[in-house]
């Protein structure tokens, strides 16, 4: 009895003690850049855009205005709506507990339901009984290496002359090569309390670290006016007249905080000999500071089901689930405030988690997710037409879309002692759809009683 007392007392200190770091850690962390990080590609080369100086003179004696523009700025923020719908859709490892109890009627107490201890980023229908805790700390680190299938150290952008059609002066254009470094860091504790043998209720606090640089490389390209270099051109103190061709934009900022907090409920709807299956809710809050990337800035409402069931040491799995989102600046413009629909999702899961022996567990898994209407980078192309030539640069479009990002996971549960269990996995990319990083690892710990 005194070994039982004192596990519980030392269970509930650590419960205290995960849940008062959960509470002020976002306190105590602050934002590290000089603005909005959502309002980076918007303000890279300042608040009047892209300038490029002239001083040409037109027949009619007036002074040419160099007016350049691009959907690289006007329209490139929709970047930080891809960041938003990755934000949703990042998979917050499953709060359910790797051990899961039924009541024994025989003996009258509880024992282990499966040899498994379950999935680490999907579902099982299986609860942890009634009456039981489970908490947890997972870390995850997210580095984006590509949009759309674009690199994002080398994202090309063209920006074209106002009425660039007319010709002569105006066929110029400026080209530019965008290297894009953008990286979340997320830290989320976790707490489960078995209500009843067949419900489960969950909190999830993520506390995100999200980083964001942009550098613009700017090349004037005078196709119109390549006997007159003072119709268009960059400030540029290091040249000999104060001119030149090139230039380089740089914006970064990086930010730390409270992301969205979510609260599921699951409940086991069918348990028949091996098979089990579960329907619940997850509630997103929109806690985290969208304009800083930091949350989504909308509610969310996943409903989701769970089937499973157990065939000896293997227990299959299948989830479905669709994320519905409210309204969201980061949808609509960030720099007014005026909200629209963020895109909703419909998200999937199968795999199946292998009970190698009683301390370790093999967790593998196929995920999908299919993202509604929503804007989307792709390749193109910008043909500039001047007097004696044509030369056509590389650049990008937007359109609306629908689009599937489907990832692979592999990851292993270890009971390294008493109800203590670390978990490492690893998720990684199988196309090239949307936001993307190549692999992403995930280290947790989990504690029952």
């Amino acid at each position: 009895m005194n070994a039982i007392s004192g596990d519980v007392l030392m269970s509930k200190r650590k419960l205290v003690l995960l849940l008062v770091l959960a509470t002020l850690a976002p306190r105590g962390l602050q934002a590290q850049n000089s603005g909005k990080l959502a309002l980076i590609f918007r303000n890279i080369y300042g608040p009047k855009g892209l300038v490029v100086d002239s001083e040409a003179t037109l027949p009619d004696g007036s002074t040419h205005s160099a007016h350049f523009n691009s959907g690289f700025q006007s329209e490139f923020t929709q970047f930080n709506l891809a960041m938003a719908s990755q934000l949703t859709a990042l998979p917050v490892p499953s709060p359910a507990s790797g051990f899961t109890y039924t009541f024994d009627t025989s003996t009258g107490t509880f024992k282990r339901s499966t040899q498994s201890f379950g999935p680490i980023l999907a579902d099982r229908a299986e609860t942890i009984g009634q009456g039981r805790f489970a908490v947890g700390l997972n870390y995850q680190q997210f580095t984006f290496n590509s949009v759309e299938g674009i690199d994002l150290s080398r994202v090309p952008a063209v920006f074209k002359h106002d009425d660039f059609e007319l010709g002569g002066g105006r066929a110029d254009v400026v080209t530019t090569n965008n290297s894009i470094e953008a990286a979340v860091a997320q830290i989320t504790p976790f707490l489960t309390y078995g209500v009843t043998n067949r419900i489960d209720v969950s909190v999830a606090v993520p506390i995100v670290h999200t980083r964001l640089s942009v550098v613009s490389d700017a090349t004037i390209q005078r196709i119109g006016t390549a006997d007159n270099p003072l119709v268009h051109f960059f400030q540029d103190p290091s040249a000999p007249n104060g001119i030149g061709s090139q230039r380089e934009f740089v914006a970064a900022g990086r930010a730390s905080g409270l992301g969205d907090i979510i609260v599921r409920v699951k409940g086991t709807v069918l348990k028949q000999g091996g098979v089990g299956i579960a329907l619940g809710t997850d509630v997103r809050a929109p806690t985290g500071d969208e304009k800083n990337l930091l949350g989504s800035g909308a509610v969310g409402v996943k409903p989701f089901m769970a089937l499973s069931m157990v065939v000896k040491h293997v227990s299959p799995h299948i989830n479905a689930s669709y994320q519905w989102n409210g309204r969201s600046e980061l949808a609509g413009d960030i720099k007014t405030g005026v909200k629209a629909d963020l895109p909703d999702q419909v998200q999937y899961a199968a795999g199946a988690d292998i009970g190698v022996n009683r301390k370790m567990t093999l967790a593998l898994d196929f995920f999908g997710v299919t993202v509604l209407h929503s804007p989307r980078l792709f390749p193109n192309s910008f043909t500039a037409v001047g007097p004696t030539e044509s030369v056509t640069f590389p650049d990008i479009g937007f359109r609306k879309d629908t689009f599937t990002q489907a990832y692979g996971s592999a990851g292993i549960k270890t009971n390294v002692g008493g109800s203590i269990l670390v978990s490492f996995n690893l998720r990684y990319g199988l196309n090239h759809a949307g936001l993307r990083d190549k692999v992403t690892p995930l280290i947790g710990i989990e504690y029952g009683f």
